[in-house]
């Protein structure tokens, strides 16, 4: 394994096999948790396993910048982008450093703070429980990815953009394009920057209509907080505007998606802690993280040492790439007692699911409101449920998760009020 595990960190197909992926990193953890890795076709990088390292690179933003590189992208792309002209797809919060990050943060952070999400707090639990009567609608049998956890979530999202509903099929659509392009199941094999180029294209010139539209008649949206927000007091610019839309209408799905898929799966294949749940719904919240950390949805994003430094004997030398592996930090044996046990009850739960430091996920409150408000309905109107056939995962190295979960079911003849 030696030889190749530069390889497989970078792999999709490592990361839609989890046990794979488990087997490798705790490898890394033991033996090279600040790994120098060199994999074929990508520029090399630092490969951080250890979930203290992750927390000690994410507190020191000024030391570990986000900027050129976030994420895993090889060389012939990167080649291709400039060539294109088109050095970067998009410019969101997640490749921005300081100040821009915290001036453009700001635009919307007030929309997503625990007070305000309580306005729509009502309306979350409305969704869960349609979807949840879905369930029981498709007669005790459905792939829980693809009838459930993907809509439930984007529904929300689009809700709070001021999207209509009929538009859902097309931005989940683009979605899988963007952040799925590796998996030929969903994004027909065009892992490319052609392909990605297209469905950012596309997000622009839909997000460009909406803009336009809620500059010339706002309403209480996030659309028109967007459209209409000044940075340093100007107008925020049109790239950075159009690439918000983008961050917002994939990331704040997509990943709670996985979460919500991967939690399910969790509590199937640990039935007494599903029992223990419904026993006990008051471990809500505690189960929900740990869905989070089990699932890790984000399996990766990079920094940039802007000076040499020295992490567990290793030097680091300014202009170093930092591959942060989330995943891997929320197994991390140092941390986590019995780090490969499913727990609902699990306390202290010190996951870096969201991340961690200025960069921490902005959207984390929603996520948590929607999978607790799904997973109450789950609990209250579910009496039973099984595997109905081998689950698939999606073979992605940046966001990942289920792509199939088919499961059967047996609803309770008087869902709990």
């Amino acid at each position: 394994m030696v030889e190749r595990i530069d390889d497989q960190v970078v792999d999709p197909v490592t990361y839609g096999t989890p046990h794979k992926y488990d087997e490798i990193f705790a490898e890394l953890r033991r033996s090279d948790p600040v790994r120098w890795t060199e994999p074929a076709g990508y520029r090399p990088f630092w490969t951080i396993a250890k979930h203290s390292d992750i927390l000690e690179i994410e507190r020191q933003n000024d030391k570990f910048i986000n900027d050129p590189r976030t994420s895993l992208v090889p060389i012939e792309e990167e080649e291709r982008r400039v060539r294109a002209g088109n050095a970067k797809l998009v410019r969101t919060l997640i490749t921005m450093d300081e100040p821009d990050h915290r001036a453009y943060r700001g635009i919307t952070q007030a929309w997503f703070m625990p007070v305000n999400l309580r306005e729509i707090e009502h309306e979350i639990k409305n969704l869960a429980g349609e979807f949840v009567a879905l369930m029981d609608e498709r007669g005790g049998r459905c792939d829980f990815v693809n009838d459930v956890a993907l809509w439930y979530p984007l529904r929300i999202i689009m809700t709070i953009l001021g999207v209509p509903r009929e538009d859902d099929a097309k931005l989940l659509r683009l979605t899988q394009a963007l952040l799925a392009s590796s998996d030929k199941d969903l994004s027909g094999g065009s892992n490319n920057f052609q392909g990605r180029q297209v469905a950012a294209q596309e997000f622009f010139a839909y997000f460009g209509a909406i803009a336009e539209d809620r500059r010339r008649n706002p309403k209480d949206d996030l659309a028109s907080v967007i459209a209409n927000a000044s940075v340093g007091g100007n107008p925020a610019g049109v790239f950075e505007s159009l690439s918000y839309y983008l961050v917002i209408a994939t990331a704040g799905h997509d990943t709670t998606s996985s979460a919500m898929a991967g939690g399910l799966h969790a509590l199937i294949a640990h039935p007494a802690e599903f029992r223990r749940l419904r026993e006990s719904p008051e471990l809500l919240n505690s189960a929900v993280e740990e869905m989070l950390r089990w699932t890790s949805p984000v399996k990766h994003f990079f920094r940039t040492a802007t000076q040499d430094y020295q992490l567990r004997g290793k030097q680091i030398r300014a202009g170093d790439s930092l591959m942060m592996c989330f995943p891997s930090g929320n197994r991390d044996e140092e941390v986590f007692v019995d780090p490969f046990a499913f727990r609902v009850d699990r306390t202290p739960n010190r996951h870096i699911a969201f991340g961690h430091g200025v960069h921490q996920c902005l959207g984390l409150n929603l996520a948590r409101m929607e999978m607790k408000a799904l997973f109450t309905e789950i609990v209250a109107r579910v009496d039973s449920i099984e595997l109905a056939g081998e689950p698939a995962w999606i073979e992605a190295n940046l966001v990942s998760g289920a792509k199939r979960l088919p499961i059967t079911y047996r609803m309770k003849s008087c869902p709990v009020q």
